[in-house]
């Protein structure tokens, strides 16, 4: 059994769509981000980062004790070894694969975070910060348009953890005000995925849970660190 430690959002959804394509056991562990959860000390033993996803393996490959893991890149890696599914085995498919996660982790992921909360979030509208994420979150669709015009997938023909960790951040496309339709590829990529099962599983865990209205001070606080940072 897997402890999923997670929240309804995109790095969230990445680890619950590799648990529903794999087919491993899992039992979610709701990480209330606008209460705080994820800066109690039981989480931050489990994530030191005070982020959200993580997983507790309780039945690792070796036998031994629980294994921990934090950050969704990391996480996906580990699942994808314990199964034996959506990475590839030989050299330069795993490499491919491994540099397209990584650039989701490092460009897209962190890039449509920031330009969501200066366009949707941030309560003081700050048009430069909007304009320069915005024009970034356009530079890595092109990236990934350019990919998607010479492979079906991410990271080359078949469908790899690489796609599950983009997809969820090019699912708030519309919520962003990304115009899709000048993206082709991704377009053509994001609605063939659209149409995988375990896939929509994934992303419909804890969509009931979803933050709707207006936020309190205290959960702008919580959710994007207005309050004073501790010490640790």
């Amino acid at each position: 059994m897997i402890h999923f430690y997670t929240a309804p959002a995109p790095n969230g959804w990445k680890v619950a769509i590799m648990l529903e394509e794999c087919g491993l056991a899992y039992e979610p562990r709701w990480v209330n981000l606008a209460a705080g959860d994820q800066h109690s000390e039981d989480y931050l033993a489990i994530n030191p980062n005070g982020r959200i996803p993580a997983i507790t393996d309780h039945a690792p490959a070796d036998g031994g004790e629980p294994v921990t893991v934090f950050e969704s890149g990391a996480v996906l890696l580990y699942l994808a070894e314990k199964s034996g599914q959506f990475l590839p085995t030989d050299l330069r498919g795993m490499s491919r694969v491994r540099q397209w996660l990584f650039w989701q982790v490092g460009h897209l992921g962190p890039t449509l975070g920031q330009h969501g909360h200066f366009h949707l979030y941030a309560e003081e509208k700050l048009p430069y910060a909007i304009e320069r994420f915005h024009r970034e979150a356009l530079r890595v669709y092109g990236v990934m348009d350019r990919q998607l015009g010479q492979e079906e997938y991410i990271a080359g023909p078949d469908y790899t953890v690489a796609d599950m960790a983009c997809f969820p951040w090019v699912r708030t496309w519309k919520a962003q005000g990304i115009p899709l339709e000048d993206f082709p590829n991704v377009r053509r990529w994001y609605d063939t995925l659209k149409q995988r099962q375990g896939l929509r599983r994934g992303v419909a865990l804890g969509a009931d849970m979803a933050r709707r209205g207006a936020m309190s001070e205290e959960e702008r606080k919580n959710l994007f660190g207005t309050a004073k940072a501790r010490v640790r």
